[in-house]
């Protein structure tokens, strides 16, 4: 224990704690500053942590060290290895606890740095089943696993790149081998000199050569320049049709806009970026943030092997067992203030979530909608383009819907006639085909006959005439017909026009008053949809509360159900307990001596009396051996002596026959020696 406060208080006095204490004043901390000292210790793994604990409920400490210590991977010693005690203890401050935890984690301060920077995108929240239903949190849910993922791939490659780093030796050698090529390099350029030298006009020569590079690479940075400036002008030239389409689109919108309307949706779109501005951009901009910070510490940070992802794992699921846990404790003690308060936040949270929703989704059909408004432009600019009129809309569609049906009609009886001419169609082909064929046989008997006559030709020379003056009388009268259709159709055109204007001006006097009633129709619809709305959410809170009382009341249930099986199993015991004392007291008062033999009581007292009969001769036997101590040890102290003077003697003798066996042959084991 005293090399563990010497380890804790040395490693305090360090950076970057600087506690500057000693063992006696850190043994004498208080609970609540030996509390702090270990949050100091955690905040330095962890700066979330970073907090005075005074501000903060005892609980919430707890709860936050026990979280933090989980996740890094800490295992109680000793009596403190339940969770319970070990709770109350590190609520209490208690030293048996805080100690081995301050020396655990400042034995392994840099790895444990990089575990709690690597848990904190590794260990994946826990989404209730229930709002997983939602298609907008499962794909959030998805993405965050994908990103996940990513980290993980992300921090891997990090890693290899650190440790693919190349070693000092390697270093070395490739300088090395770099000063060798400039030795070579040098080598050679002085040869090439002194080839040189032997040149007349080489002066001149190198100065035209240095010119020459000099003008080739002027070249090519004039080259990249004209690439660079092409580049900008593509741009700028894309910039300035861009920003054409958009007057223009502008145009087109104020040509048909009124001030209301301008007003109406000027005010729309305050309101929606007025909420992208001080809501939904502030959030995602800070959640970039959070993931740029993120990831420059996986970056910093090495590579994670098989080993630390298993054991993250393995935490990981000691984690999800521990909040199960403490959801079960929440539940059993049923508090209502806080059923209230999480409704409340599960509301706020849906409302929430819901309003995001919604804005991502007025953000993109904003997008499509003007992605249409410019696709219809350009379908308006092209149809004015070919026709020079402007493109129907609203009833005057309808009705010209209602003319294309009945077109429709009549496009089907003259379908049906035009197969039932094609049919007819067929049969003439056919019948044209016969009398061409025969028309050739014909025309081959007259080419044998103007042969035979000696007149070939002719026949092909009159019917070429024929054909040439047919074809001459057919052009004059598609002229004059052209003529006179030209002339026609320009006066049904004009007549056309008249007749559509007088057609649309009695349309236009009554789609003014339609469209007012669309404006008020719109406003009480929209009325109506908050009243809904506001409806909506109503029922959905008292859903959600009906929900949470049916959940409270099976948990009830399910409490009474295990109180019943414990109290009936409780019950059983009990039952076998005095089924045993009454076997005992009928037994023990039986006449039958075998019986009685049987007895528990019986059998412990002839144990009782077999250890006491044992007693009584161990004790008579630590008597004699007590009294006969005193005398034995004596004995064996004389013999000890006399065993010293027999030594003593035997040492004499041995001395006294080896002085006098000097200059003497003494023979042992088998050879002789001469002692001098």
């Amino acid at each position: 224990m005293s090399e563990q406060l010497k380890f804790i208080v040395e490693h305090l006095n360090k950076d970057p704690f600087k506690k500057n204490f000693n063992l006696i004043t850190f043994d004498s901390l208080e609970p609540m500053q030996l509390l702090q000292i270990l949050n100091d210790v955690l905040a330095e793994i962890d700066p979330k942590q970073t907090i005075d604990i005074r501000e903060e409920m005892p609980d919430q400490t707890a709860k936050r060290m026990f979280t933090l210590l989980g996740m890094l991977k800490y295992k109680p010693l000793g009596n403190t290895s339940e969770p319970s005690s070990f709770r109350q203890g590190l609520v209490t401050g208690s030293k048996p606890v805080i100690h081995p935890i301050l020396h655990w984690l400042l034995q392994r301060i840099t790895e444990l740095k990089k575990r709690a920077y690597l848990a904190r995108f590794l260990v994946k929240l826990e989404v209730p089943a229930e709002f997983l239903q939602d298609d907008v949190i499962t794909d959030t849910y998805h993405q965050y696993e994908e990103l996940v993922e990513g980290f993980k791939t992300y921090h891997k490659e990090c890693e290899q790149l650190k440790s693919s780093g190349f070693s000092t030796a390697e270093i070395r050698k490739d300088i090395g081998a770099m000063e060798e090529e400039k030795d070579q390099l040098i080598k050679r350029v002085e040869r090439l000199k002194k080839r040189v030298e032997s040149v007349s006009n080489h002066q001149r020569m190198l100065e035209l050569a240095r010119q020459l590079r000099v003008e080739k690479e002027r070249e090519e940075s004039l080259a990249q320049q004209k690439q660079e400036q092409k580049n900008q002008l593509f741009q700028a030239e894309q910039r300035l049709q861009r920003s054409q389409q958009q007057l223009k689109d502008l145009r087109q919108a104020a040509a048909d806009a009124k001030p209301e309307s301008l007003m109406k949706r000027l005010e729309e779109e305050i309101k929606f970026n007025s909420y992208m501005v001080s809501d939904k951009l502030p959030k995602e901009l800070e959640s970039k943030r959070r993931m740029v910070q993120y990831l420059q510490k996986v970056v910093s940070e090495p590579a994670m092997g098989q080993a630390e992802l298993g054991e993250l794992e393995d935490k990981i699921r000691e984690n999800n067992i521990e909040i199960n846990l403490l959801i079960e404790k929440r539940m059993m003690r049923n508090d209502p203030m806080d059923d209230k308060l999480s409704l409340f936040r599960q509301q706020a949270s849906i409302i929430t979530r819901k309003k995001e929703a919604k804005a991502e989704e007025l953000q993109e059909a904003r997008e499509e909608l003007a992605a249409l408004d410019r696709e219809l432009n350009q379908k308006n600019s092209q149809a004015r383009d070919q026709d020079g009129d402007e493109v129907i809309r609203g009833d005057e569609f309808k009705r010209f819907v209602g003319k294309l049906r009945s077109k429709g009609t009549v496009f089907k009886k003259k379908r049906q006639e035009i197969t039932e001419l094609r049919a007819e169609y067929g049969v003439l082909q056919r019948t044209e085909e016969i009398l061409k064929q025969r028309h050739e046989v014909a025309q081959q008997q007259l080419q044998s006959m103007e042969a035979q006559k000696g007149i070939s030709g002719y026949s092909d020379t009159q019917e070429e005439l024929e054909r040439v003056s047919a074809i001459k009388s057919e052009l004059d009268e598609m002229k004059g017909r052209s003529l006179d259709d030209m002339s026609e159709m320009v006066k049904k055109l004009n007549s056309t026009i008249v007749e559509k204007k007088s057609a649309l001006a009695p349309i236009i006097k009554e789609l003014r008053p339609l469209r007012q009633q669309c404006q008020e129709l719109t406003q009480e619809y929209e009325e109506k949809k908050a009243q809904y709305d506001s409806c909506a959410a109503g029922l959905e809170s008292n859903r959600s509360k009906l929900e949470q009382e049916v959940r409270a009341l099976r948990e009830e249930m399910a409490q009474e159900e295990n109180r019943y099986h414990y109290i009936n199993c409780m019950k059983e015991i009990i039952e076998m307990q005095m089924q045993r004392a009454a076997e005992e007291m009928k037994a023990y008062v039986s006449p039958d001596p075998q019986e009685r033999r049987k007895t528990i009581r019986e059998q412990y007292m002839k144990n009782i009396a077999e250890q006491e009969s044992l007693g009584k001769k161990l004790r008579e036997q630590q008597k004699t051996v007590r009294e006969s101590h005193g005398p034995n040890m004596k004995q064996v102290k004389m013999w000890r002596d006399l065993e010293q003077l027999m030594e003593c003697k035997r040492q004499c003798f041995l001395r006294a026959q080896s002085q006098a066996s000097i200059g003497q042959v003494i023979q042992e084991g088998g050879e002789d020696r001469l002692v001098l």
